[in-house]
Order: structure tokens, then sequence, then C-alpha cells
């Protein structure tokens, strides 16, 4: 199954779409745009190590998520190429608060099974929004270059998207996922709708 057919049988299944003034904001604060996905690249690699540190008995989610840090790393270093090349300053770290309200959703208590299946699925939701946006300035960005950049980011994290869900699904039962994948998306929607909307965060 390719990665098309992969994310329309499994993805995207956000509940509410960017606010299409997102990219026109964007655009023009593109610095900004590229400082804070470095920075949500470099959390992306830290949480998949995070799992693999508080999971380490867990030979799947080891085997599944070890590749993804280097991806998340290499992506990392591929948006610090387009700003330097732009002769941009890095900066520092801002905060991100759709992680933040997300974070206070995921639900306490419970086995380690259950524990598990809640940084999945928050992990799952923050690649789908990601992949949301990434096609957004693939489809809108003037320079050929940075659309083309965006093209293979959305797809990459297509495949970390599906990554997360399967793991949440071969930890925990079908349908346990799925009512919950339900609640976290209805929820995403409601923090969406009460965002901010900001040309210089990418979530």
């Amino acid at each position: 199954m390719n990665w098309q057919e992969t994310t329309r049988n499994k993805m995207l299944r956000l509940q509410l779409p960017t606010d299409p003034r997102w990219v026109d904001v964007a655009k023009i604060s593109l610095q900004d745009i590229l400082v804070d996905h470095a920075y949500c690249e470099q959390k992306a690699a830290s949480s998949c190590i995070s799992l693999i540190i508080k999971f380490p008995e867990l030979d799947k989610l080891v085997d599944v998520l070890t590749p993804v840090v280097a991806e998340e790393w290499a992506h990392f270093e591929a948006v610090m190429e387009q700003i330097r090349k732009r002769g941009y300053t890095f900066g520092k770290p801002r905060k991100d608060e759709y992680v933040v309200r997300l974070q206070a959703f995921i639900r306490k208590g419970g086995s380690r099974m259950d524990q598990l299946m809640e940084y999945l699925l928050m992990n799952a939701l923050i690649e789908a929004r990601s992949c949301e946006r990434f096609k957004l300035l693939w489809k809108n960005l003037e320079e050929e270059d940075l659309r083309q950049f965006y093209y293979e980011l959305m797809v990459s994290e297509a495949g970390h998207y599906v990554n997360f869900i399967d793991l949440a699904k071969h930890y925990q039962s079908t349908e346990v996922v799925e009512k919950r994948w339900r609640e976290w998306l209805e929820y995403e929607k409601e923090v969406m709708k009460n965002l901010e909307i900001r040309g210089d965060r990418m979530h």
C-alpha cells in the first residue's frame, strides 16, 4: 500500500482544517516559521527517544521508533539548512501552545499500556496536524525549492502518523484505540478553534 492509499484509509481524520489565513501569514513570517519548524523536529525526535526510554521492554515499539528518531533529526538538519542558506538566525525556542494544550488532555492513571496509548495518540495527532500544514505550505508557497521540501516532509509525516496509530493498536485493542482516538480528535478540534492564528508558529 503506497502512502496515498494509507493516508486515505487511516488519516487525516482531523475534525477542523487549518484556517486558510494561516498560510498567508506564514508566508510573510517565513523565518519565524522555519525556526519554529526546526524546534518542532527536535521535539519530535526527543518524544520518540522518551518513549523508547520509558518502554524499553517493548521490542516492536523500539524497532519502529528508532528509525523515526533518525528521520526526525534528519528533518531538523534539513530545516536548519533552509534557515542557513537564507541567512536567517536560528533563535530561541518558542512556547508551543498547541502541544501544551494537547498534553493537558493526556489521561492520567491506568496501566502502562493505557499510558502508552495516550502518548502514542498525542504524537499521532501532532504528526497529522503537521502533515496537514506541510501540505498547505507545499500547495501555497511560491518558491519551488521550498515547496518540494515541504512535499517530501508531508509524505514522511504521513508515515510517522501511521506508525503511531499502528503501535497503539498493537499494544491495545482496536476498539479501545478507536474510541479514545475519536475523543482526541474532538478535543483537538476545540483546541484549534481557540488558538490564535499565528504565522510564526508551525502549529
